[in-house]
């Protein structure tokens, strides 16, 4: 997915690290702990040049990561006791806990015996949808109908629009375009029905990315009995909450709790709020994940874990693990909480 933040964080990342700020700033501004996000971690992606790469870390970084922060005092806790520990103010010293979107099967095959090596739990959000096939990766489906096609044709209000995707450069030009007409112009409900309109008129199969990449049932049944592993909830069908009308939205929070229990035979405790910016999740979200009962909720916001999070625990920041940061100076800067203000207009409280 095409990330609009990227340009500022890299920017504070690199005015942090080049400074020489983060170590001295994280003793009094490094938080309590940090909920670290991972999606894919595979070591051989299908496709390495892949405009959504950045989804995708390499399973050594992962070690590494987790090998760094144990050197630094972190303990690796699961989300249960990460909520516990935010409960107390982080009394028992700094903390991370991992957590992983989508349910990629990488997560079980490549990143499961990387987190077993270092006795690190995990929470993998799951959305029942693209499990079962009434959702789509559609970040993938559009990158596979540009590079499919020398040129698409979208049908708008305002009519035709012709998108050249002849060359390398208008292919990422195409994407971009696809993405905000999805996002932004198109119904969040109808946002398949367009996807799979666009991919059968180009010849793509809207079913194969996730086939290719995310777990089955079985498999998710078989790795959320593992020890370390703890399932959570990510919506029905990953939707963007806030394009969604009240009842919908609760829906999609409250109904996938009974999915997942039919499915695991447990209730999710948690949920990952699809997408998690300022324009897919607010207060009213937040307010719809309390009433569903679950015991916390994380964004895809920056930042650091505070004590006064225990007061906002349906709203809680994480450090984004990708591939767009493959360097422990970066997350050491990251875990400083230096970049946690300057990415996000100079809170250090970072909720909704």
């Amino acid at each position: 997915m095409i990330d609009g933040g990227e340009a500022i964080r890299k920017l504070a990342l690199n005015v942090a690290r080049y400074t020489g700020l983060a170590p001295l700033a994280k003793p009094f501004i490094g938080g309590i702990g940090a909920i670290l996000m991972l999606h894919r971690v595979t070591a051989t992606p299908e496709k390495p040049d892949s405009v959504n790469r950045h989804l995708n870390i390499a399973p050594e970084f992962l070690d590494a990561v987790i090998a760094d922060m144990k050197a630094q005092g972190y303990a690796f806790v699961s989300m249960d006791e990460a909520v516990e520990r935010i409960k107390a103010g982080g009394k028992g010293g700094q903390f991370a806990t991992i957590t992983a979107d989508d349910a990629y099967r990488d997560n079980m095959t490549e990143a499961l015996p990387v987190l077993e090596k270092h006795d690190a739990p995990i929470t993998i959000y799951v959305a029942p949808g693209l499990i079962n096939g009434t959702a789509d990766l559609w970040w993938d489906v559009v990158e596979d109908i540009v590079n499919a096609s020398g040129r698409l044709t979208l049908t708008t209000p305002a009519g035709p629009e012709a998108i050249d995707c002849s060359t390398p450069a208008r292919k990422l030009q195409a994407i971009a375009r696809l993405h905000a007409y999805l996002t932004t112009e198109v119904p969040e409900k109808d946002l398949r029905t367009v996807l799979r309109e666009l991919a059968r008129a180009n010849g793509v199969d809207a079913d194969a990315p996730r086939v290719a990449t995310l777990m089955n049932w079985s498999q998710i049944r078989s790795i959320a009995a593992h020890p370390l592993v703890t399932i959570g909830a990510h919506t029905i069908n990953h939707s963007n909450l806030k394009r969604l009308s009240e009842a919908d939205a609760r829906h999609e929070i409250g109904d996938v709790r009974r999915m997942l229990q039919a499915e695991l035979g447990e209730e999710p405790r948690h949920l990952a709020y699809p997408y998690g910016y300022a324009s897919a999740v607010g207060c009213r979200e937040v307010g719809f994940a309390r009433d569903a009962g679950y015991i916390s909720a994380v964004t895809t916001r920056h930042g650091v874990l505070r004590a006064e999070h225990a007061g906002f625990l349906h709203a809680l920041p994480r450090i984004s693990v990708n591939g767009r940061y493959q360097s422990l100076a970066h997350i050491r800067t990251m875990l400083s909480g230096v970049t946690t203000p300057l990415a996000n207009a100079g809170k250090m409280l970072v909720t909704v």
